[in-house]
């Protein structure tokens, strides 16, 4: 799964990486956790011909995925993730794998190992050659009974490649920025001719680097959370007491 990520690069670095003719100023973020916004890039207008405006757009998107037909959120899951091998022929997702897929740009992600009793060891997991990735999303617009609309979104998951096994049996879809077009193209891509791009990556592409449990709080936001890690031998021989962050329970809704 993913449950926490980062975006370190700057505006001007991700909007040149995926060919978006600007962004409005961010900081970097550390720890983006579920229900905050996170940015993805989606399909814009075709523009005339001659011209050199791009064809995608940036949209701030809360993550959290809530279908258009759910009409009361109280008891509705936090589906932050979606399975890629089943996204498709869920009723939930199926209507945004056609309509609505987007790219999510992230210098990495976060994943907890549980190691029997003892604690969870919490991972940054970013890419050997430090570049930008973009993960595989989809989004929906949502309204409540008010009539206050937003737009929610998902990162699809695939089977974790093999060198990160050892942590978890997921990871985050990441699309090449060779497919960046065919992935966002739902007018001519039908879900059946992207489903090749959800694949796990490479293996080696990602380094996993122990970090602290700083991590597993929101309020911790700084650089010093992907410190790399070093266990004493007193941490050690403590009893399992501290549990990866749990997305469902972490915050509410809204």
């Amino acid at each position: 799964m993913c449950g926490r990520f980062s975006l370190l690069e700057t505006p001007e670095e991700v909007a040149a990486y995926l060919a978006l003719m600007e962004l409005e100023a961010f900081p970097p973020r550390y720890n983006i956790a579920p229900t905050q916004p996170i940015l993805m890039v989606i399909a814009g207008e075709t523009p005339p011909p001659g011209s050199n405006r791009p064809d995608r757009r940036a949209l701030l998107v809360r993550w959290g995925f809530i279908p258009g037909w759910v009409k009361d959120t109280a008891n509705y899951p936090l589906m932050i993730n979606a399975r890629s091998e089943t996204a498709i022929e869920k009723a939930s997702f199926k209507a945004a794998m056609r309509h609505r897929r987007a790219l999510v740009p992230a210098s990495g992600f976060y994943e907890w190992r549980r190691d029997g009793n003892r604690k969870s060891q919490a991972y940054w997991v970013r890419p050997r050659n430090g570049a930008t990735i973009a993960f595989a999303g989809i989004y929906e617009p949502w309204a409540n009974a008010e009539g206050s609309e937003m737009d929610t979104g998902a990162i699809l998951t695939t089977s974790a490649s093999e060198d990160l096994r050892f942590i978890h049996d997921r990871m985050p879809v990441v699309i090449e920025q060779k497919d960046f077009a065919r992935w966002l193209d739902c007018k001519t891509q039908e879900p059946r001719h992207v489903a090749d791009l959800l694949r796990p990556a490479q293996a080696d592409f990602f380094e996993a680097i122990r970090v602290s449990n700083r991590v597993n709080k929101v309020d911790n936001t700084g650089p010093e959370i992907q410190e790399r890690f070093v266990e004493t031998l007193a941490e050690a021989k403590k009893p399992g007491s501290v549990k990866p962050p749990e997305p469902d329970n972490q915050m509410k809704l809204f």
